[in-house]
Formats: C-alpha cells, sequence, structure tokens
C-alpha cells in the first residue's frame, strides 16, 4: 500500500523543478509522530480510510516553498509559502490517490492541515504506521502513512 505514496513522489516533485527523489528507509513506528518543524496531514476517505503526514524540518519546508515559488527566497512562512506547502502535499496525495484508484481503490482525499511546531505530537493510529524517509536534494522528509480499508 505504500507504493502509490513512493510513486506519487517519483512522478510529482521532478515535474516541480525538484530533483529526482530518493527513498531512504522504511520502517515502522507506533501511534505519533513527532513534528520535525513543519507537518502535513491530510486524510483518505472511502474505501481506504487513513492519514499520510509529510513531516519535514523547517529548511526544507523552505526550500520546498521556494523552488515551488521559482526560487523566491523564503525567509518566514507567510501565506504564500504556506499555500505552496499545502499545494505540494495536495498535489503528491492526489497523485497517490489516482494510484490507488488504478489498484481498484476508490480513496478521496482531505485538505491538507499545516502544522508550523517543532516537537508537536501527532496521532497517526492506534497501533503501529510506516514511515518513508524521501531525499529530495539532500532535503529530507519523513512520510508517515497509515492506511486501512473501509468495512
Amino acid at each position: 500500500m505504500v507504493n502509490p505514496i513512493i510513486d506519487a513522489f517519483m512522478d510529482v516533485m521532478p515535474q516541480m523543478g525538484f530533483p529526482m527523489p530518493k527513498r531512504q528507509r522504511i520502517y515502522l513506528q507506533e501511534r505519533n509522530v513527532i513534528s520535525n518543524g513543519v507537518t502535513l496531514t491530510l486524510g483518505f476517505t472511502k474505501q481506504m480510510q487513513g492519514k499520510v503526514i509529510y513531516n519535514m524540518t523547517a529548511d526544507t519546508a523552505r526550500y520546498i516553498a521556494s523552488t515551488m515559488m521559482l526560487g523566491v527566497p523564503v525567509v518566514k512562512f507567510n501565506e504564500l509559502a504556506q499555500s505552496a506547502l499545502r499545494e505540494m502535499s495536495n498535489m503528491l496525495t492526489a497523485r497517490a490517490a489516482i494510484k490507488y484508484s488504478e489498484l481498484g481503490i476508490d480513496v478521496d482525499i482531505t485538505t491538507p492541515e499545516l502544522v508550523i511546531e517543532e516537537g508537536n505530537t501527532i496521532k497517526i493510529s492506534d497501533a503501529h504506521y510506516l514511515t518513508v524517509e524521501m531525499d529530495l536534494g539532500g532535503h529530507k522528509i519523513d512520510v508517515a502513512l497509515f492506511l486501512e480499508r473501509a468495512d
């Protein structure tokens, strides 16, 4: 179930002017995501339910926002920078939803929630969830993923 998320990174990020992402490691964690500084949380609904959380440092978030804004420096997370980060998470998650659909799983995604706060705790599951480390030109994004089939 993690391949559509990884594939979305590989498809979408280069189209937005980023270097080709590299998957680093995949591992299990328990219950909560601890923010590295900036998190974007989106939900999956319909035939599959759960969450995806894009977790990164403030430096990585500034790099992403700046790249999406064609190199405009990002010093503060103003509305424009925050909008760029939300758009990136929407594009990645929507692409993953399309890939799930191609596997015969009908899903919708929720609006992204952006939190800028290091050490913030976000509950993602009652048990285990999967984390995929993605490298984006030397910038790390942890993608936390918890999915289950809806009954």
